[in-house]
């Protein structure tokens, strides 16, 4: 058996499977992440659950609610996708140089993540913020250009960046948990011996990924609907401001379970949701390697 190492694929090819998998994961979960939202943006006791919440925006709204606001994601997912999948390779391989490591390890990959989502932050916050906006139950907006074309004419074009100090935090505590996860989680698991044992692999890893990412990253992302989804007034000092005051006002208001609204959503969403996304990722990764040919084999 050869010992060479194989040469890591250019930046294009992990750049295009990480849009591949971000595009698949929404299209598959998108309804979980609407009524997420709304019920982050209750303030006080929450009237519906998860089934509750479904129910009532099908009866109120129309099933075709639970799509509102899907264009925004699906041009933001394959920027953000792949750039948390390109990023976490790009900060790996400056991380494993500074430390004179060869191969990675725990603390590395925690790093590693929580720099790819601080990197990724940047692309997401302009679509996040339209989503928000068009997912709200008030929402005025006829659809997302009309809002993009509103939220410009009363703030200006940085009115695109309201929330960008939470939607950093939120990301940059997903990707932490998600990728240093997978690296324990992989190392946990007996080795694959075939094809379809590592897709497993990857699959069970990639949910566990999702499920810590999301229980360390659902308060940062209660504020973050918070902050985005409240109407800015000239002179007015907003209630929800900045990500870590936002924390302990909500807390001491409504409670340290309202730091976890949405959570039941967000986690069935996110945690497959995890899966299929490394699962996505590594089937075309292999795809693009075959293709290729060696040394990247």
């Amino acid at each position: 058996m050869s010992n060479v190492q194989k040469k890591p694929l250019p930046f294009i090819y992990n750049f295009t499977a990480g849009a591949i998998a971000g595009i698949s994961e929404i299209l598959t979960f998108y309804p979980l992440d609407v009524v997420k939202t709304r019920m982050q943006l209750e303030t006080g006791k929450s009237k519906y659950g998860l089934v509750g919440s479904f129910r009532a925006i099908i009866a109120e709204e129309g099933f075709g609610r639970l799509y509102r606001g899907l264009v925004p994601p699906l041009m933001m997912e394959a920027p953000k996708r792949a750039t948390k999948f390109a990023a976490n390779d790009f900060w790996g391989k400056i991380f494993l140089k500074m430390t004179g490591q060869a191969k990675m390890d725990q603390s590395i990959s925690i790093l590693t993540g929580c720099s790819a989502g601080a990197t990724e932050s940047f692309v997401v916050v302009p679509f996040e913020l339209v989503k928000i906006k068009l997912q709200d139950k008030a929402s005025r907006f006829a659809g997302p250009w009309d809002c993009v074309k509103q939220i410009i004419a009363k703030d200006g074009i940085l009115g695109l960046y309201s929330g960008m100090e939470a939607t950093f935090w939120r990301h940059l505590w997903w990707n932490g948990g998600y990728f240093g996860s997978i690296f324990q989680v992989k190392a946990l698991l007996p080795p694959a011996e075939s094809p379809q044992a590592q897709l497993m692999n990857n699959f069970i890893s990639g949910t566990v990924g999702g499920c810590v990412g999301t229980m360390l990253n659902t308060p940062f992302d209660v504020v973050k609907s918070r902050i985005q989804g409240s109407e800015h007034l000239p002179g007015v000092t907003p209630k929800y401001n900045w990500t870590y005051p936002a924390l302990l006002t909500i807390f001491r208001e409504e409670g340290p379970a309202a730091l976890y609204k949405g959570f039941v959503p967000k986690v069935l969403r996110l945690a497959p949701g995890g899966g299929v996304l490394l699962l996505v990722v590594e089937f075309t990764l292999g795809i693009f390697r075959k293709a290729l040919g060696p040394p990247y084999i």
